[in-house]
């Protein structure tokens, strides 16, 4: 009899436990939200400075957030990359990979020369592209291969809550992430912190990445993909089949994800601009000549003019929020099913759009509140993700379609999301209402996207070859 039946006997012995997928979905999301938040943050703060020292004002931070969307351009081919990969090797291998990779770059960013060294004028910035290109590959096939480690090992119906798993990653790397910077700025004086302590944080990253790859090396495959390769399944060629045939739902994934991305970047990058933005025209004049720098009125914007260390300690009380309505989200989605969860959650951050100038203009209650609901509706429409995507793909090509629909509402919400938020402050003389009102619009495309989306809380995850989107 048991030779028989051989793969029943070994499959306890081969499945993974809950806490390893739990420590490896979460770890590994952790360590490359971590990585993308250092940047992030620097962006703002120090690179226009270093990496971009001959342009002024809102012209640096302009260049600065170039480059940050370089990772985002970077990211749909890493979703094709790691998803061919994800859905024909395997998803253990992929993680790994997608991993080392981030934090290679993440690391070498650490070590680059400045554009003010002799000779780097060129070469400084052209050296952060490439390592943000390197970035962005990678996290193009994290998120989805994360997902699927945590969705593909759940129990029957607790996908969404083990989906929330990943997702948790964003906020545990934000707080990492802006925590140690915050650590930084106030043991460092200014030239200190711009000669090399913006550096630790990307050299730090190291540390964390082999904790990471130890987790997941000691994965094993996901029972579902193991089902595809034991039953012949595995897709040669998964870019082609998803397009194929599935791409109503790449379309559909991807505007569902828009308005999570678009607020999500709202909230982090665009607000620390405008919350440590110069309050008045002389504030900005007499920070540009502190700085050595040549005032440009023409570029100028006001903004609240917080303190760079007041103003992340308050975006990190926020992001707290959002870890807690992550958790939340997962047995919403579970019970009221993902698209109810989702298309309530949306229609919120519909009308959130519209409280951005009354919010931000009622002094520190007033900008607490806004990232205290921002981030509170980012944790529920965001946590849902998890599940919901994949669930739109048949196994063989879930690591792929997912990644790309993940990774195309990147350069449509989050790419160009600072670059958009900032024209506008700008057009509307300082103030943030046309900030607001773009994200609203982004909701309406986002609730368009569901209420064309069948639920996907039933379906089958190991045979899903049933049409999710509705034809037109």
């Amino acid at each position: 009899m048991s030779t028989t039946n051989p793969s029943t006997a070994q499959a306890p012995a081969k499945a993974n436990s809950k806490s390893r997928v739990v420590v490896a979905s979460l770890v590994g999301t952790s360590i490359e939200f971590y990585d993308f938040y250092v940047y992030a943050t620097a962006a703002v703060l120090v690179f226009p400075r270093l990496f971009f020292p001959n342009a002024e004002g809102a012209t640096a931070l302009l260049s600065s957030f170039a480059v940050f969307g370089v990772a985002f351009i970077a990211r749909p081919l890493g979703s094709i990359i790691f998803g061919h990969f994800g859905d024909k090797v395997g998803r253990k291998g992929t993680l790994v990979a997608s991993l080392l990779t981030m934090g290679i770059a993440t690391f070498l960013i650490g070590c680059l020369p400045t554009a003010e060294m002799s000779g780097w004028s060129f070469w400084a910035p052209a050296l952060l592209v490439v390592m943000r290109f390197a970035q962005g590959l990678a996290l193009g096939g994290e998120w989805s291969g994360a997902a699927l480690l945590a969705t593909e090992n759940a129990p029957a119906n607790k996908r969404a809550v083990w989906g929330t798993f990943p997702q948790l990653g964003a906020p545990i790397g934000f707080i990492l992430a802006n925590g140690l910077f915050l650590i930084l700025s106030i043991n460092l004086d200014n030239e200190q912190f711009d000669s090399w302590g913006w550096r630790v944080p990307f050299l730090a990253s190291a540390v964390m990445v082999i904790i990471g790859l130890y987790v997941r090396m000691k994965l094993v495959e996901t029972p579902a993909f193991q089902k595809a390769v034991d039953s012949g399944e595995v897709s040669k060629l998964p870019l082609g089949r998803v397009f194929r045939f599935s791409w109503r739902a790449m379309i559909a994934g991807t505007f569902i994800m828009l308005a999570t991305y678009v607020l999500f970047y709202l909230m982090t990058t665009f607000t620390l601009s405008y919350g440590t933005a110069a309050k008045t025209e002389e504030a900005a004049r007499a920070a540009a000549e502190k700085a050595g720098k040549i005032f440009d009125p023409e570029s100028f914007a006001p903004g609240l003019g917080y303190a760079r260390n007041d103003f992340l300690i308050m975006l990190i009380v926020g992001v707290v929020f959002f870890g807690i309505f992550t958790m939340v989200s997962g047995p919403l989605a579970e019970k009221f099913g993902r698209r109810k969860t989702l298309l309530a959650v949306t229609g919120a951050i519909f009308l959130f759009g519209f409280s951005f100038a009354p919010l931000f203009d009622g002094g520190t209650a007033g900008v607490m509140t806004l990232l205290i609901i921002g981030f509170t509706l980012m944790g529920l429409t965001f946590g849902p993700m998890g599940a919901m995507l994949p669930e739109l793909f048949p196994t063989n090509v879930r690591y792929t379609g997912s990644a790309i629909a993940y990774n195309v509402s990147s350069i449509l919400g989050a790419a160009v999301a600072p670059f958009i938020a900032v024209a506008l402050w700008q057009a509307a003389d300082g103030s943030p209402w046309l900030v607001g009102i773009y994200l609203s619009s982004m909701a309406v495309l986002t609730l368009i996207a569901l209420f064309v989306t069948r639920e996907t809380r039933d379906v089958d995850y190991e045979n899903n070859s049933s049409e999710t989107v509705k034809a037109s």
